[in-house]
């Protein structure tokens, strides 16, 4: 009997009414339903134009035990843009692009210093996954050895201070394995294959679906974002990082973080994406569970 909400990206009032939709009502200050619970995917700041309010909703549902909130990318980037480096300046350097991401979220705290930092030290409590013996959750992807390893490195499922400088290390295992946890299993374009993502940024990687064997797929078909200019070629062993995918007989899994487009579904009957780019002008997007085997479409809630 769990709800779980894709991305926010600070659309609290979209929040409110898909909450309403889907029979939560607000007592005190926090969304609660006599029979359900919440559990959010993560990214909850940046790009939209109620981001105090949305962490506001969220974290007032966690404190009352009414939901259960992971860690997106956007979060650990911005604690990470907070924390000091030792020899000056900051584990997220303030390049252009990083301070253009996080833009939103310093605008909308402009005069409330305390409060936003009040939120940096919440966002060390979010949990990198949730896994109960039905169903995975995580921001962006589910690798056995990475969740294993990340079982083995952090506490209750979340980062510590010392742990949070570790994973800025280059080089370190842990930045590997949380920048696939949060951000997605990326492959290099072939050759010298080079594209601009949604936010005008030069890249030379793309989000894989790392459901799927590459050793079935071609560039073009196991990229999760339509990208014009890449080849329908087998990929190269070589350039995978894992060898691992998820299978079709593995529990459900449900994640954000692709920017996904259109009308919400399944790719799998075993896995949910439900990012669908409200930021955008796309959808905020629910998958409300009920003890099924199997996902079903029937299933998604939006607005």
């Amino acid at each position: 009997m769990t709800d779980l909400i894709g991305d926010i990206h600070g659309y609290a009032c979209k929040l409110q009414i898909l909450l309403l939709k889907l029979g939560y009502t607000n007592k005190n200050g926090a969304y609660g339903h006599p029979e359900r619970k919440v559990l959010f995917i993560g990214d909850y700041i940046d790009r939209g134009p109620e981001i105090p309010r949305t962490l506001e909703l969220v974290k007032a549902m966690v404190d009352s035990g009414n939901a259960i909130a992971l860690m997106g990318n956007h979060e650990y980037n911005a604690l990470c843009f907070h924390f000091p480096e030792t020899k000056g300046g900051h584990l997220r350097k303030h390049l252009i692009k990083n301070i253009l991401q996080h833009h939103e979220t310093l605008r909308q705290f402009q005069n409330k210093q305390d409060q936003y930092e009040m939120y940096i030290d919440w966002f060390k409590t979010l949990p990198l996954y949730h896994e109960t013996e039905h169903f995975r959750a995580v921001h962006a992807c589910w690798d056995v050895d990475n969740i294993a390893y990340l079982q083995k490195r952090l506490v209750n499922g979340c980062l510590s201070d010392e742990l949070i400088y570790e994973s800025a290390e280059e080089g370190t295992k842990l930045k590997d394995v949380i920048e696939q946890t949060l951000k997605g299993m990326e492959l290099k374009m072939p050759g010298n294959g080079i594209f601009s993502d949604k936010d005008g940024t030069d890249r030379t990687h793309i989000r894989i679906k790392w459901w799927e064997n590459p050793a079935h797929m071609t560039y073009k078909s196991i990229s999760v974002e339509p990208i014009p200019n890449l080849p329908d070629q087998a990929i190269n062993p070589a350039d995978m990082s894992s060898a691992h995918w998820y299978q079709e007989n593995d529990r459900k899994v449900f994640f954000g973080h692709y920017w996904l487009r259109g009308e919400p579904s399944l790719y799998r009957n075993n896995i949910c994406c439900l990012d669908y780019s409200v930021a955008r002008q796309g959808k905020l997007v629910a998958y409300r569970l009920n003890g099924e085997e199997r996902l079903d479409n029937k299933n998604f809630v939006y607005v």
